[in-house]
């Protein structure tokens, strides 16, 4: 892997890990365009910008990782556990889940089920949705750790799956972000941590200079990122990114499946 390619990777994982359009269908689709294959070494790569997403998210929400918010984390965690537990379940049956073509059609079925959601959203009052991430229940966090289950699938978008999990919950699009990055914390970590385990080997033979510019990259854009996605959906729809996503995933059918 060349620099170029690594500053080219850490952009697009940076811009889209937590915007609702998936950043492993990107990621796939980027590197096939860049002739990179899924090696071990790649997949190391991959980890650590990852990592640099995730540390985005963690400095952003710096304020929520104290103490006195540990109800707001055992909330966390309970969105956390469907997902862990599926996702261990059944790891090797979701890795054959990973082509473009599955992607493609997840992108334009997410796209859909978005202009649905937001259609029924704005039929709601707003004084009866939960404005504050603190205020959302138990029960709220654990539907929308079952919704964050679909996002095994690829192409489906881990913040879009939750983020529209928390809005069929009863929260309003702002604090379903909030709640969205902040279960990514937890998920992330632990994602990224077990691929570390997996192929600790692999990282022996990284170039450090690509690993760090792919980190540093990752990270610069993903927190730019997610601090205008938190002030575009205090004023706008999901609907944006499900007219992306269903004329990406036609991209997709017609051009490279």
């Amino acid at each position: 892997m060349t620099l170029f390619e690594s500053v080219i990777l850490g952009i697009v994982e940076g811009i889209t890990e937590f915007l609702p359009i998936s950043s492993t269908a990107h990621m796939i689709i980027t590197s096939n365009i860049l002739g990179l294959k899924q090696s071990t070494a790649n997949v190391a790569f991959e980890v650590i910008i990852q990592l640099g997403a995730t540390l985005a998210i963690i400095m952003l929400y710096l304020k929520k990782i104290k103490i006195k918010e540990v109800v707001l984390w055992e909330k966390v965690i309970v969105a956390f556990l469907p997902l862990a537990i599926v996702g261990f379940l059944f790891r090797h049956q979701i890795k054959e889940l990973f082509t473009v073509e599955t992607s493609a059609w997840m992108f334009i079925v997410g796209g859909i089920v978005f202009f649905i959601v937001e259609f029924f959203y704005q039929k709601k009052e707003p004084d009866l949705m939960v404005d504050d991430v603190e205020k959302v229940s138990f029960k709220q966090a654990f539907l929308i750790g079952v919704s964050q289950v679909f996002a095994l699938i690829p192409g489906t978008s881990r913040s879009g799956a939750t983020i529209v999990g928390g809005m069929l919950s009863g929260l309003t699009r702002k604090v379903s972000a909030d709640f969205s990055f902040l279960l990514a914390i937890p998920t992330m970590l632990a994602a990224s941590g077990y691929e570390m385990l997996k192929n600790y080997h692999s990282f022996a033979d990284q170039n450090g200079i690509i690993l760090a510019t792919g980190f540093i990259v990752s990270f610069i854009v993903a927190f730019i990122t997610v601090k205008l996605f938190l002030k575009f959906v205090e004023k706008f729809s999901l609907s944006w990114f499900g007219a992306y996503r269903v004329i990406f995933g036609i991209f997709l059918l017609f051009y490279l499946v």
